[in-house]
């Protein structure tokens, strides 16, 4: 009890000196607890809305994977089931409705100013037909049901975001053609709108215009009368359609499908969310870790006196650890309050995408809290572990030292050598990735090398801060005169301190450098490939990556100054090699003039030839895999719809390539096996213009497509923006999610300044009493807060360059071959680095700059 005294006493006597460490444990638990609580709701809504939306069965075509929103189809044409059927199972006992549905994604819907009414956010547009199945998750809430060909429903989120009313003009354009529609009513979510765009057209109508055939369905729902069990009416169902015949599922199997579907995705979301979450526990060790170590050095005299009234070492650190144990469950109770605040507001960034998820789905497991508990408490104990026991091993005659007395002058031997060997380690790891032939190799030499270099970075820091921070000091500090010595001899005097502070910052920006070359790569090498391989004038492209619906195609080609037009179709194929080994291609199909629009390095046998009737084209990878050469025949399974045989007439090389693989043929081959019902959609559309016409083509081109908003005509600098744009906005979201473990580094950094403060206070007020201004004084600290930060950042920026040009190497593996470099970002980063110290120092100084300097004397 004595123990728990001292410690509670301490803690509170100290308890401003905790806020800082305590802080970074509640940041970086309510970051934990948020993602799982936020992850937790989105699953708990959509369970609800296919629980409520599901029937007791659901009869779907065969090749129907699964899942309540069908992947569009590459034909346009979702895959469907005899209308029939619907009255076929009504007969069945037991059955009370069985109510068909016509429902597609491969659709486009246009206001009256040709503007695209679709989200913006990745969710699809969706339109079916309105039944009463849809009154378990809508409402209508203005205007009527469609009625005719002419009328269509949408959803009020979509309505809302485009500013469309009943009565507004609308086209759907879908596989089977340009539809316009009057909006004849408004219906509204009731249980969470899934960030979708919905549009509902009468029965006949979305049979005609979305499946091209009034005869037909792409899914029956079945509800029972409740006089036998769902799997019971299944059997039944099965009996009457045939075993194989169909894809029939219960409720309970139709909602698990979905939840496997989405769990997947939330999953991932779940783990990337968690892993930026650890790199800021991971920083915020180093915070406890320096907070710990300078309360035990400022109560070296305490800690004396108690040894020589008979404290034992194991009570001495077992009152270290206690104090960490309060620091651990207050903060990790404040974390898991707070996280609840940040699912909320993620919540809150969701429904401004489009996707609304309601609080009253708050979903917090008795999980949550625990795992957050059990994670602070767990971090702060470990980060507190080795002050503990240093504070255990201080001597009854400590009590005659002042308090306070600085750490080592120098960073242990034996730390320095260990830190020393596994940084060479990490470096000579990561350079191995310069000689692999495989991306999973290199991956395990990265794996392994990025925490080898990391750990033994964080190990050798403190023997490199009197050469790095003497470094920077002759070119930072020396025109400060005195002030500036004074700052680097602060900086200087505990190198395992300052060491630890800056290896929180190096962390952040290590990742942030890494990453930046590691984007820069894949533009300069995308941008690369562009000026190499595409001769095209014009890349046209949907805008959400789906096929080209055939209205824009013919409009494409009704375009005025073209030379050609060359279509891209691609076809899932499974290939059968000579020695019956089978693996599965994207076979790609191409007009002849592929070969003028795009550059393929051919190192065997002859593209023209492959893209012939009965050709075939491979990559030399795949070839040397599976022991082919040129005329080799191959019997290929062109998605179920055919198989012919084609022979190996070329061989690709990929070293100019950023695809894994590559499988051509030519559009011929694909006609004359597969019907115009199964012909696959055009995914890109290569245009060449009319010598000296390239800009009336594609004044052309976009006139012909003013009334296909989803459709961009891109040259190669356009292209290459849109690499640079995607790419961009990738590592923003990454950037931001390391801003987390950034603030903390800077909270680490305020907390080292702070206490060090404290620790000085009487060496402050010596230096005040024989002249040294407040202005001065301030100006010390925010130097000596400058230098450290920067130390931080050429520690971090030289690891992540080499964690960076290593990731290259892998990807040039997969085509990203060009090594670049973004110096504006280094640059950037270590500036940003030393205005952080400066922020960092804002704080310290100004209380330092208040103190009195009588009292500040007298303290002991």
């Amino acid at each position: 009890m004595t123990v728990v005294k001292t410690s509670l006493r301490n803690f509170y006597a100290h308890k401003g000196r905790m806020i800082l460490s305590g802080t970074a444990v509640l940041l970086s638990v309510a970051f934990v607890c948020g993602t799982l609580v936020f992850t937790a709701t989105m699953q708990t809504t959509f369970d609800k809305l296919f629980a409520e939306t599901a029937s007791d069965v659901i009869i779907a075509p065969e090749d129907t994977e699964g899942g309540s929103f069908d992947s569009a189809s590459m034909t346009g044409r979702p895959a469907t089931l005899p209308a029939s059927v619907v009255d076929e199972v009504r007969q069945v006992d037991g059955v009370e409705e069985a109510t068909g549905v016509a429902m597609s994604e491969s659709v486009v819907v246009v206001d009256s100013d040709n503007e695209s009414i679709g989200p913006t956010t990745g969710a699809p547009t969706i339109a079916l037909n309105w039944t009463d199945i849809e009154l378990r998750s809508m409402e209508l809430t203005e205007g009527s049901l469609p009625d005719g060909p002419g009328e269509v429903l949408l959803d009020s989120q979509s309505a809302d975001n485009a500013d469309l009313s009943v009565g507004d003009e609308l086209r759907l354009i879908s596989v089977t053609g340009d539809h316009p529609a009057t909006i004849s009513g408004i219906v509204e979510f009731q249980i969470t709108n899934p960030g979708a765009t919905l549009v509902y057209f009468d029965t006949p109508t979305a049979q005609e215009v979305l499946l091209g055939d009034t005869d037909a369905f792409t899914e029956v729902y079945v509800d029972g009368t409740g006089a036998v069990s769902e799997e019971q009416l299944k059997e039944r169902i099965t009996a009457l359609l045939g075993e194989d015949t169909f894809f029939i599922r219960t409720s309970e199997e139709y909602v698990a499908d979905n939840q496997d579907a989405l769990g997947e995705v939330f999953s991932i979301i779940q783990y990337v969310l968690l892993g930026f979450a650890g790199i800021a526990l991971l920083v915020g060790i180093f915070l406890i870790v320096n907070t710990f170590t300078m309360l035990v050095a400022q109560r070296t005299r305490e800690i004396g006196l108690m040894r020589a009234i008979g404290a034992s070492r194991k009570q001495i650190n077992r009152s270290v650890l206690v104090e960490a144990l309060l620091l651990g469950v207050v903060g990790s109770l404040l974390g898991f309050a707070v996280g609840l605040g940040i699912a909320v507001g993620l919540m809150t960034l969701m429904s401004a995408l489009g996707m609304n998820l309601s609080t009253d789905d708050l979903t917090i497991g008795w999980s949550v809290p625990v795992i957050g508990i059990i994670l602070g408490v767990t971090v702060t104990l470990i980060a507190a572990y080795i002050p503990a026991r240093r504070a255990g091993r201080i001597t009854p005659m400590a009590a005659l030292r002042d308090a306070g007395t600085p750490g080592d002058a120098k960073a242990g031997r034996t730390r320095s050598l260990v830190g020393a060997l596994l940084t060479v380690a990490g470096l000579a790891t990561l350079a191995g990735t310069a000689g692999v032939d495989e991306a999973a190799t290199g991956s395990l030499l990265l794996a392994v090398g990025i925490p080898l270099s990391l750990i033994g970075m964080v190990l050798v820091g403190p023997a490199l801060v009197g050469w790095v921070v003497s470094a920077l000091s002759a070119v930072l500090l020396r025109g400060f005169g005195s002030v500036g010595r004074l700052a680097e001899r602060n900086a200087l005097r505990n190198p395992r301190r300052t060491g630890a502070t800056a290896s929180a910052l190096m962390i952040g920006l290590a990742l942030v450098s890494g990453l930046s070359v590691v984007g820069s790569s894949m533009v300069a090498s995308a941008s690369k490939q562009i000026d190499e391989s595409i001769g095209a004038d014009y890349v046209i492209q949907t805008s959400n990556w789906m096929p080209i619906l055939p209205a824009a195609t013919e409009a494409i080609r009704s375009a005025d100054n073209l030379r050609h037009v060359t279509e891209y179709r691609g076809m899932d194929s499974e290939l059968t090699a000579p020695n019956g080994e089978t693996f599965s291609r994207n076979l790609g199909a191409v007009n002849p003039t592929y070969t003028e629009d795009v550059a393929s390095t051919v190192e065997e046998g002859d593209l023209e030839q492959a893209l012939a009737p009965g050709g075939l084209a491979l990559d030399a990878g795949t070839v040397e895999t599976y022991g082919l050469s040129v005329g080799d025949e191959l019997a290929v399974d062109l998605d179920g719809e055919a198989n012919p045989v084609l022979e190996l007439r070329a061989v690709l090389s990929l070293a100019d390539s950023m695809d894994g693989d590559a499988a051509l043929m030519g559009m011929a081959t694909l006609e004359e096996h597969v019907s115009a019902e199964a012909m696959p959609l055009p995914l890109v559309l290569f245009v060449m213009a009319e010598e000296g016409q390239q800009d009336a083509a594609r004044a052309s081109l976009e006139e012909a497509l003013a009334g296909h908003p989803q459709m961009e005509v891109r040259d190669q600098a356009d292209y290459k923006e849109m690499v640079e744009n995607e790419v961009g906005v990738m590592l923003n979201m990454v950037y931001g999610l390391l801003a987390l473990a950034i603030i903390v580094a800077i909270l680490g950094v305020v907390n080292t300044l702070a206490l060090s403060v404290i620790e000085r206070t009487r060496e402050i007020g010596l230096m005040r009493a024989i002249g040294l201004s407040r202005r001065q004084l301030r100006r010390m600290i925010r130097l000596e807060s400058v230098v450290i930060a920067l130390f931080g950042a050429l520690l971090g920026i030289a690891l992540g360059l080499a964690w960076g040009a290593a990731a290259q190497q892998i990807l040039a593996l997969e085509g990203f071959r060009v090594l670049e470099i973004p110096w504006a970002t280094i640059v950037t980063v270590f500036i940003g680095a030393a205005l952080v110290g400066l922020l960092a120092a804002l704080i310290p100084a100004f209380r330092a700059g208040r103190m009195n300097i009588l009292k500040a004397i007298a303290t002991e």
